[in-house]
């Protein structure tokens, strides 16, 4: 009698995985002590801390005492593509640095390294006064926290930013030490990075050597970080301890129900119709030639992965049983509130509040998704023209903050003067679909669709515009800027006039958002703050992209009918190759030339990808994997299938992090890209 995989599970230890995103502040060191026997103690927290960093987008950290930075291909493929160009396509066919003065600075890419954070609920908390509504609750937190931020990074000289956790219930400083000479040092081909491609996205087992190296520089030489991560010396086992250090962009865990319910219903299949149109005009301009593929390859990827997060997160917001164990903790805790009076005066009615203003907010839903995002450089280079024109007209103290601050003030005007090539040669096809979505998502009797397409097809009425706008002319927009800005609002450039016409119905969709998402945020926090009151920080709280910390190990999982590989090789790599030859599905699982020349150098049964019971979500690719000394045994790089519904509730069976293992770096680095300086410079092993 053969054994079903639950039984299996049912013989096997049992599962390990432990849920959350911690914060460094409020990690369960005696849960993890009583499950594993040992924890984390400050000297090894505050460690990978400071040897984190935040690439945009996603996680990294230090791995050398000379300010070599670990992170996804992934993290780095805009980066890549940055220092890339026609006769150097470094995303395609891999990059490395012989020397560190082959190194390729990177314009415009910063990282950030986390030094302090403070809480600041009670400074903020006391700025509002007695007997303030929503809006105006709102609105005081907002100005006392954005005054203490000023406030400490004048004090720090550091990079303070705001972080708001339990949906309002703490407020704290992070203060970031900030990095801006940043150079690639090292990137795999693409082939093999994201072997599979999209079709693989998401799966498991899984064969990517998802990961590139950068070198941070201070005053022109590498830089010295206080804390590095070591690299490992025996790599990861099934069932050891790991832990993920990284930034986990959001969840929506402590999210009402009613909040789920919309987004199953409403925003996402409203996404999803975006994402998909989105993906056909990026495929319809790629398909144009060679170079213009190369140009959008980072953009294409981010909206097919963006897709089948978005899919998977409906999928699970549609799980009958999952959403039940929802419902059925929101209503344990309105009992709770319900029985306790202080609790139930300042929360009892929330979570009606939130219901009510979300039904409002799904009434507006195609409005407020189509119209605060254009999808076209020329529809949204020339608001954002008319926004700075009609704001520079009020009087200094009567502007928005970014148009009375100078910093902010000369940051948006070097962008409102920036022009991507990249976007000006996708206009066209970004243009003609976002003007199609337009038509089929809000009629063709809406406002915005008529001024938008004026009785024309999408076709025409993009071509009509891009013949006439001048906004693509560098010389032109960069004296719109720097001349009277009264001239913006009086030129006769028909994308100009167009804002003109759109404006009025952007700023009424956007002010109604504004107060619906006070009254939210409002009784959200009042929600937190009774949930604190009921369970204390025994909870987490959701995803806001800042550092956090997730504990679990190497962890099998029941898929199709048997149990899951912890770990795949670079023999399943080659396998995978070639059983599907070179020419199946364009190449999607086609190994580069040199991975062939080089197969008999390998140690084909060296670890290349695990998986682990960690709870990850988008923002932690890059992240970390490290083990109880604080040693990186891996680089964290995706979710299998079953995760995408993370966002909303973890399934501690099946949800599995799926990461590159370190062993496979050091041995890809060494026999395919003959790249010893940098196996030397990570393990200290020449």
């Amino acid at each position: 009698m053969r054994l079903t995989a639950l039984a299996l599970l049912l013989v096997l230890p049992a599962l390990r995985a432990d849920e959350g995103m911690w914060t460094f502040d409020n990690l369960p060191t005696k849960k993890i002590q009583a499950k594993y026997g040992w924890a984390p103690d400050q000297a090894w927290l505050d460690h990978v801390r400071l040897s984190a960093v935040r690439f945009p987008g996603g996680s990294g950290s230090f791995v050398s005492k000379d300010g070599l930075v670990l992170t996804n291909h992934h993290v780095g493929h805009h980066w890549t593509q940055v220092v890339s160009d026609a006769q150097h396509d470094y995303v395609k066919n891999g990059f490395v640095a012989m020397g560190r003065d082959q190194e390729l600075k990177v314009p415009g890419l910063a990282l950030y390294t986390l030094l302090e954070m403070e809480d600041v609920t009670a400074q903020v908390e006391k700025a509002v006064p007695a007997g303030a509504d929503e809006q105006a609750a709102a609105k005081a937190k907002a100005e006392a926290l954005a005054a203490l931020v000023k406030e400490q990074g004048a004090k720090t000289g550091l990079d303070c930013q705001p972080v708001t956790l339990y949906q309002g219930g703490q407020t704290w400083i992070y203060r970031y030490k900030k990095h801006t000479d940043v150079r690639l040092v090292m990137s795999p081909e693409y082939g093999v990075a994201a072997f599979g491609k999209d079709w693989d996205n998401f799966s498991w087992p899984r064969h990517d050597l998802d990961f590139s190296l950068f070198r941070v520089y201070e005053n022109g030489k590498p830089y010295a970080p206080a804390h590095h991560l070591a690299w490992t010396g025996k790599g990861v086992a099934y069932g050891d301890l790991t832990f993920t250090v990284g930034h986990p962009g959001r969840t929506s865990r402590l999210e009402t129900l009613a909040q789920m319910e919309a987004k199953r219903d409403v925003t996402n299949p409203l996404a999803l119709r975006g994402l998909d149109r989105m993906r056909t005009s990026l495929r319809a301009y790629a398909a144009q030639g060679g170079e213009q593929a190369r140009v959008v390859s980072d953009q294409l990827m981010g909206v097919e992965n963006a897709y089948k997060v978005v899919a998977g997160e409906t999928d699970g917001l549609r799980d009958k049983v999952a959403m039940a164990k929802v419902a059925e903790a929101e209503k344990e805790l309105r009992t709770k509130v319900d029985a306790d009076p202080r609790l139930k005066a300042s929360a009892g009615q929330s979570w009606a509040k939130v219901e009510e203003a979300v039904a409002q907010q799904k009434a507006g839903a195609p409005e407020a998704s189509l119209l605060g995002a254009m999808r076209s450089e020329t529809l949204g280079s020339a608001l954002g023209l008319h926004r700075y024109a009609v704001e520079m007209a009020k009087p200094a103290d009567q502007r928005a903050p970014q148009y009375r601050d100078e910093k902010s003030l000369a940051g948006l005007k070097a962008r409102l003067m920036r022009i991507d090539p990249a976007a000006a040669g996708q206009e066209a096809f970004a243009l003609q679909g976002f003007l199609a979505t337009v038509q089929q998502e809000l009629g063709a009797a809406h406002p915005a669709t008529q001024a938008l397409l004026a009785g024309k097809s999408p076709e025409a009425a993009a071509k009509a515009l891009l013949a006439g706008s001048k906004l693509g002319d560098p010389a032109l927009r960069k004296a719109l800027v720097e001349g009277d800005p009264k001239a913006i609002l009086e030129y006769t450039d028909p994308a100009l006039v167009l804002a003109r016409q759109l404006a009025p119905k952007l700023d009424e969709v956007q002010k109604k958002q504004q107060a619906l998402q006070s009254v939210i945020s409002e009784h959200l926090t009042r929600i937190a703050k009774a949930r604190f009151a009921v369970y204390g920080t025994s909870t987490y709280p959701d995803a806001t992209f800042t550092l956090r910390l997730s504990y679990g190990a190497v962890e099998t999982y029941p898929l199709s009918g048997t149990l899951a590989q912890p770990f795949t090789t670079f023999a399943g790599l080659y396998d995978r190759a070639a059983a599907w030859g070179p020419k199946a599905e364009e190449g999607s699982w086609e190994l580069p030339a040199r991975w062939v020349e080089r197969r008999d150098k390998l140690n084909l049964f060296t670890p290349y990808n695990f998986i682990t019971s960690n709870d990850i979500i988008g923002g932690n690719s890059g992240s970390p994997v490290v083990d109880k000394r604080g040693e990186l045994v891996g680089l964290a790089f995706d979710g299998n299938i079953e995760s995408n519904a993370g966002r909303y509730y973890f399934d501690s069976r099946v949800n599995r992090c799926l990461s590159v293992d370190a062993r496979a770096i050091v041995e890809a680095l060494d026999k395919v890209f003959d790249a010893k300086h940098l196996v030397t410079e990570l393990t200290g092993k020449n």
